[in-house]
């Protein structure tokens, strides 16, 4: 199964309530959009708050802040994951350029497994995606020379890393355009396989 998206100071202070959270079809999935306050000088805007994430039961620490810049266009990222313990929450923003943000969900116990969402992220829309627990993740840009940054909740774990195929017809995720280059690394991810994508260990993570 699959689905397809889609006072005045210096600095003011962004009003309670800073960010959306619009759900996806994907269980814990969420697109994210920082509200911006603007005025003659520009916007500002909460890219993370801590509290709203709380409260709307995610993640909120995040050890490690990552940075990837991609040169050529229709490049392809993916679909990465970590297995437990060190399952991995990403948030992903873009922040230069253009990308094709896709989730496939990979819980045996979640409502939506083996389905998977894309949205496009762009520098100008800036909205990210919140990317759960037990989750491959993946993008193709969509233009030359375009820039992510994660926030992850886990530390890198060679270990416990995993990858899934981004062609593979058990998720028939439809990309907008063929990838044009591709690492030899996730390249060779094997079809899927429930023992080596380690689908029971992610059993318990939504």
């Amino acid at each position: 199964m699959s689905v397809i998206s889609t006072p005045d100071t210096a600095r003011p202070a962004a009003p309670a309530g800073s960010i959306r959270f619009e759900p996806t079809p994907i269980h814990g999935c969420w697109l994210v959009e920082p509200l911006r306050r603007g005025d003659e000088r520009g916007f500002f805007s909460r890219l993370f708050c801590a509290d709203e994430f709380a409260a709307q039961g995610l993640e909120s620490q995040f050890p490690q802040i990552n940075n990837s810049l991609t040169t050529r266009r229709h490049t392809l990222r993916g679909m990465h994951y970590q297995l437990p313990p060190s399952a991995e929450v990403k948030v992903v923003r873009c922040i230069g350029g253009a990308l094709y943000d896709v989730v496939a969900d990979l819980r045996p116990d979640s409502p939506s497994f083996g389905q998977w969402f894309g949205a496009e992220l762009t520098a100008e829309n800036r909205r990210m995606m919140y990317v759960p627990r037990g989750c491959a993740h993946g993008f193709l840009t969509l233009v030359e020379n375009t820039e992510a940054l994660y926030l992850v909740s886990a530390r890198y774990a060679p270990q416990q890393e995993r990858g899934l195929r981004y062609d593979d017809p058990r998720f028939g995720i439809v990309w907008p355009a063929a990838p044009a280059e591709l690492s030899a690394k996730d390249a060779e991810w094997p079809a899927f396989d429930p023992a080596f994508h380690g689908i029971e260990q992610m059993r318990g993570l939504t």
